[in-house]
C-alpha cells in the first residue's frame, strides 16, 4: 500500500497568479492517472491548450467561466466540466475570490499542448524533479 502525504508536495507558481499542486502522477507511483489542484488568482487562468486524454475539472471553490472549444460556461464550487482528449479548454477566474480547482487526467504524466506552440509540456515524469 502506498499513502500519499499531499502536505509533502508544496504548491509551485506555474505563471501569475496561478499555483499548482501535483497530488498524484507518475512521481508518486501512479501508472494511470494525474491529480492536481490549483489556486487562481481573480482573472488569471490558463491558455487555450488540449491534453492527448480526457481531464475532468472540478470547482472546489470560487467561480470559473470555462471554454471548450467555441463554448464557454460558468462553473462553480461543487460542479465539474469534463473535457474530452484532444479538444481545446481553457479557464479563468470569474469571480472575486482565488478560485481552487482540482484536476484528473487519465495519464500519470500531464502533458498539454498550448495553442500557437510547437512543443507539448510534459511534467512530473519518471525523472523528473516535479518543476
Amino acid at each position: 500500500m502506498l499513502r500519499i502525504d499531499h502536505a509533502d508536495h508544496p504548491r509551485e507558481e506555474w505563471r501569475p497568479g496561478v499555483e499548482t499542486r501535483m497530488l498524484i502522477s507518475a512521481l508518486t507511483g501512479a501508472t494511470e492517472l494525474c491529480i492536481f489542484e490549483q489556486w487562481v488568482a481573480p482573472g488569471a487562468g490558463t491558455p487555450v491548450h488540449a491534453h492527448p486524454v480526457e481531464e475532468v475539472l472540478t470547482v472546489l471553490s470560487g467561480e470559473a467561466e470555462m471554454w471548450l472549444d467555441d463554448q464557454s460556461a460558468i462553473v462553480t464550487a461543487g460542479q465539474s466540466l469534463i473535457v474530452p482528449a484532444l479538444r481545446r479548454h481553457s479557464f479563468r477566474n470569474s469571480g472575486t475570490g482565488t478560485l481552487h480547482i482540482h484536476a484528473v487526467l487519465a495519464s500519470p504524466v500531464f502533458e498539454a499542448q498550448a495553442e500557437g506552440k510547437e512543443e507539448p509540456v510534459r511534467r512530473w515524469m519518471p525523472g523528473d524533479d516535479g518543476r
